[in-house]
């Protein structure tokens, strides 16, 4: 099952797609947008750029400065990387050139780790992509506005992606209704001003219903957590995992050979038996080497009390069967909102009704025709 995915607002981007490499796609998008826009007026761009990610792919000039990475997927990834930054300059640049720079922020963020069998690397730290070790939840950014009090600092304070969205409106001398109570703060002073930021911790996630860990039980979480399930939390300086917190190797960027990261090089680590609990002072140790949850029971215990209580707040995991009709084929060919309520109505009479039959296998047939793809295979992204 395949379809169509570009969108430029509500509706499918058809006219945008003209075999563009996505990361200059973006990028010639967004030079139109501010080249008609007038910068006296406010805008909020968010670029969704899809590098870097798999598929690992990359226009061809891109990969000459990285000939002399041995192993394949490091070097697409470089590549991809490459153009990417270069996509940034030139946003960049429009911002100067459309007279928007002087009074612009500029917010650079990803979503997690990397992942080292997909040329990424999180090295020192532990783990990666799709783990609650550092290598998989800690992730680069950064701002860069003429906005800022403080350049060219590093802010190691606590900050989340969700701080963005009230950081954002404070900026624009938006609003935010009192009584919604959101998750994040903020930060902008933390990160302009180097002052201490508002956030003092981070629900990483829980998930109750990933594969629970064999050993954990309400013993070993003092009776507060089952240590069962799969949990991350940091509170200030302190992180605490339990359950299963996934794969929990250090891998050196010197283990990429050209058949993928070799297991013998990397740190390999064998879960003790019956551990289903770890503690780690993060800011001492960010590479979570040092695991403290039998010396120091009391901030276990702690930490285990703030995982129950923002527990009590979620809302039950629901993961509806699939739909057929959410099929892009049904839906002009376009993967998007398909989901439309049936309201009850009268019963027409039996003329009516078989009109409407008739009406209804015309429009169907039409609808099929018109989400056909017969060059359409699976797998196939523009990176």
């Amino acid at each position: 099952m395949c379809g169509y995915d570009l969108y430029e607002n509500d509706h499918a981007a058809w006219d945008q797609d003209n075999g563009i490499y996505s990361t200059q796609m973006y990028t010639q998008r967004v030079q139109q947008i501010l080249a008609s826009h007038n910068p006296a007026k406010p805008i909020f761009l968010y670029i969704a750029y899809q590098a870097v990610h798999s598929p690992l792919q990359a226009p061809g000039r891109y990969f000459e400065h990285y000939r002399s990475i041995i192993n394949i997927n490091r070097r697409r990834y470089a590549a991809m990387l490459a153009c990417l930054d270069e996509a940034i300059h030139n946003v960049t640049l429009a911002l100067k050139t459309y007279g928007f720079y002087d009074n612009s922020i500029l917010i650079y963020s990803s979503d997690n780790g990397g992942q080292p069998t997909a040329g990424g690397s999180n090295w020192p730290l532990r783990g990666s992509k799709g783990t609650y070790w550092e290598g998989g939840i800690r992730a680069v950014g950064f701002v860069h506005s003429p906005l800022l009090k403080n350049r060219g600092t590093v802010c190691r304070e606590l900050v989340h992606i969700t701080d963005w969205y009230p950081t954002l409106i404070s900026l624009a001398e938006g609003q935010i209704d009192e009584d919604i109570q959101l998750d994040g703060y903020d930060i902008w002073e933390t990160i302009s001003e180097g002052l201490r930021s508002p956030r003092v911790d981070i629900l990483h996630n829980i998930d109750p219903i990933y594969t629970k860990a064999k050993n954990g039980s309400w013993a070993a979480g003092y009776g507060i957590w089952n240590t069962a399930i799969q949990s991350a939390i940091r509170v200030q300086h302190w992180k605490l995992l339990t359950g299963n917190p996934g794969y929990s190797d250090w891998v050196p960027p010197q283990a990429f050979s050209n058949l993928g990261p070799t297991r013998w090089h990397n740190e390999r680590v064998t879960l003790s038996t019956g551990k289903s609990v770890w503690l780690f002072n993060i800011t001492a140790d960010p590479y979570e080497r040092v695991d403290l949850s039998s010396r120091y029971p009391g901030i276990v215990k702690q930490l285990l009390r703030r995982l129950s209580q923002f527990n009590k707040t979620a809302v039950p995991v629901r993961y509806p069967p699939k739909d057929p009709r959410s099929n892009p084929r049904l839906n002009g060919g376009v993967w998007g909102p398909w989901y439309k309520e049936e309201y009850k109505k009268k019963q027409p009479s039996k003329n009516k009704a078989k009109k409407k039959h008739k009406k209804s296998k015309i429009k169907k047939k039409k609808q099929q025709k018109a989400g056909s793809f017969p060059n359409c295979h699976s797998g196939v992204s523009h990176g």
